[in-house]
């Protein structure tokens, strides 16, 4: 990540730019005059935020977590000026104790929430259907089908979202945030907010005021009913083949144009609310309706409840993408048509196989290369990098649920073992992002609650896992430019953690890294263990001189390898027999030069001492000391 994040000159209008539908959302929103944008970086949303800092005339930020970031996005709506905020779809759940009062209070200024649904769980820990909270929280759901229309539904939502004084969602899915697309932009419009206006009765939301509000949001739901069913964005295609007719919306709609490019279509944009009178004459067009919905049967389900038969998830797949390869075939036998077998597939190709992994020189690998050496422990996880430490060859996670819940876990492991867990200890593991998201509560619960737990807290001062964003923690805001740091040490202290009980290491030292860890698993207290190295992709990483494997050195013990690092390579394997009789499996290796950085983690449990320094002299050995707070 660059120092400092430069700004674009932005094209002008007319031009047509080649964009993803992040960076097209990002466009938009400049465009549509938008003063302030916050979110917090999560795959595949994360790039909206980061395209729309490069522009000038607004207000940027990496939010501490999500529901901060509408926090911030709510009130700068109060005051009439256009706001935005983006998250991925489990951000929305952070952000909902604000989604759901913020419905209530209705937006000034024009105010989107861009939520990205991870179809598929590329990179996510679940697969949830955004749709939901436009219901839950009665709110309009925009849904674009491409890059286009992600910037026109962007601009769309924000005049939308002041003519009705609502918050609007515009709900993304991966394909729709990396896929690119030509779109044809216009100017920023100029948008000067009128100012706050005291109103109680709207911001107060103490229960008597709420009570008041809530009949002006189900009347909007019923007036909103009925610009869904006159909306340009909800578009009937009569087609020409009537067997089967389709209601989809995003980009399930391309897939089904390119599956059945002549059956009748409803296109929904506007998804939420859905205008039943268009679907009614959608059905009257075909002999089968089918709605193609990713990823929950929203739709199905209120279609059927209006009297409207349809087919959806009877014949279609619960989750993943509808893929036309998917969607095809299962229309195809739900009309009883013939369905070719599938092409046989070609034989595997044989590769090396290559597991999820750390890069070569993280500092997590020492950390999990330590706990895979100690026993009797319970480990829980969260959500960052680190989370790989659940895989070969450490297998050092037993837990890993959600933003920040390694340290609700680890105390209710704690509180609520029995005799067969009784002499365990419990680790909890998080990364400085992440403990600043959401982990800072947990761990003011261990401590209020008297938790006898040893938190390893990984301080690689990035948001390692999205890209390398920033955090309070690295001194550096979205920009790249100096911001107040954080002391997590400071942090963890005043949380109610013993200044004792507070150790900073260095995570490339194993023996100090693996004497601290058992030394504070032994105290009957909660005790926090900062793990402090950069993560390697970003620019306050220096390497080292890398290393090589002297061959005629190397025994095949093979205990480099359990350090993990991408860097190592097996050469070849053969078996010996022991003169205790025992078959062990030896394995030789040797050290990729290029991408090794010289971090030393497999030099330390090298028995014969193979691994050496490469004789170069012009990258210089970076010599570390490692402090502590005790």
């Amino acid at each position: 990540m660059a120092a400092v994040m430069s700004q674009l000159a932005p094209p002008p209008a007319a031009s047509r730019l080649l964009l993803s539908g992040n960076e097209a959302v990002a466009r938009a929103v400049w465009e549509s005059g938008v003063r302030v944008a916050a979110a917090y970086p999560g795959t595949p949303a994360t790039e909206i935020i980061e395209s729309l800092a490069r522009y000038p005339d607004l207000h940027a930020e990496w939010s501490v977590n999500e529901k901060v970031s509408m926090e911030v996005a709510l009130g700068a709506s109060m005051t009439g000026a256009r706001a935005f905020c983006a998250m991925k779809h489990v951000g929305l759940n952070v952000a909902s104790d604000c989604l759901m009062t913020m419905t209530i209070t209705g937006a000034y200024g024009g105010l989107v929430v861009a939520v990205a649904d991870d179809v598929g769980l590329s990179s996510s820990q679940n697969e949830q259907d955004s749709r939901y909270w436009g219901r839950f929280a009665h709110l309009p759901v925009l849904e674009p089908a491409d890059s286009q229309e992600a910037y026109e539904m962007t601009k769309f939502a924000f005049g939308f979202s002041e003519q009705y004084e609502t918050p609007v969602l515009l709900r993304l899915t991966t394909r729709i945030c990396h896929v690119k697309g030509l779109v044809a932009v216009g100017e920023r419009e100029a948008h000067e907010p009128p100012g706050f206006v005291k109103n109680p009765e709207r911001w107060v939301m103490v229960p008597a005021h709420a009570r008041t509000r809530i009949p002006n949001l189900f009347q909007r739901d019923e007036t909103l009913r009925a610009v869904s069913e006159a909306s340009p964005l909800n578009i009937l295609e009569a087609g020409t083949d009537r067997s089967v007719g389709f209601v989809a919306s995003g980009p399930a709609y391309m897939h089904v144009k390119e599956a059945f490019p002549n059956a009748p279509v409803l296109k929904l944009g506007f998804s939420y609310p859905w205008p039943p009178q268009k679907v009614r004459e959608l059905a009257a067009l075909c002999d089968k309706l089918v709605v193609v919905e990713e990823t929950e049967q929203l739709l199905e389900t209120e279609i059927k409840a209006a009297g409207i038969a349809c087919h959806g998830k009877d014949v279609l797949p619960r989750m993943g993408e509808l893929s036309p390869q998917v969607l095809g075939p299962a229309v195809d036998r739900l009309l009883g048509r013939p369905v070719p077998p599938p092409p046989p597939a070609a034989a595997p190709m044989k590769v090396f196989p290559r597991p999820p992994t750390l890069c070569a020189s993280c500092p997590h690998m020492g950390i999990y290369y330590t706990l895979a050496q100690i026993k009797n422990i319970i480990v829980t996880g969260d959500i960052g990098c680190y989370t790989l430490g659940a895989g070969h060859p450490w297998n050092a996670l037993d837990t890993t649920i959600c933003m920040g819940a390694t340290m609700g876990v680890a105390l209710g492991i704690d509180k609520g073992r029995g005799a067969v867990d009784k002499n365990k200890r419990i680790i909890a593991v998080i990364g400085d992002s992440t403990f600043m998201h959401m982990g800072m509560q947990g761990l003011l619960n261990i401590t209020y609650n008297k938790g006898n737990i040893t938190v390893l807290l990984l301080d690689n001062n990035t948001t390692g896992m999205t890209g390398g964003q920033a955090t309070p923690a690295s001194g550096k805001d979205i920009h790249g430019q100096d911001a107040p740091r954080v002391d997590l040490a400071k942090v963890v202290e005043a949380l109610g953690v013993a200044n004792e009980r507070i150790k900073v290491v260095d995570p490339y030292e194993l023996p100090i890294l693996f004497k601290t860890i058992r030394d504070e698993i032994k105290v009957d207290a909660p005790s926090v263990i900062i793990a402090r190295r950069p993560c390697v992709l970003i620019d306050d990483f220096k390497p080292f001189r890398p290393y090589l494997v002297e061959e005629d050195k190397c025994t095949g013990c093979g205990n480099c390898i359990e350090v993990g690092c991408p860097a190592i390579h097996v050469t070849r394997r053969e078996k010996v027999i022991k003169p205790s009789g025992r078959e062990v499996e030896l394995a030789f290796v040797n050290i990729d030069n290029q991408a090794c950085t010289g971090c030393g983690l497999c030099v330390q449990p090298c028995a014969p001492d193979a691994i050496q320094h490469v004789p170069r002299r012009d990258i210089p050995i970076h010599i570390v000391k490692t402090s502590s707070t005790s």
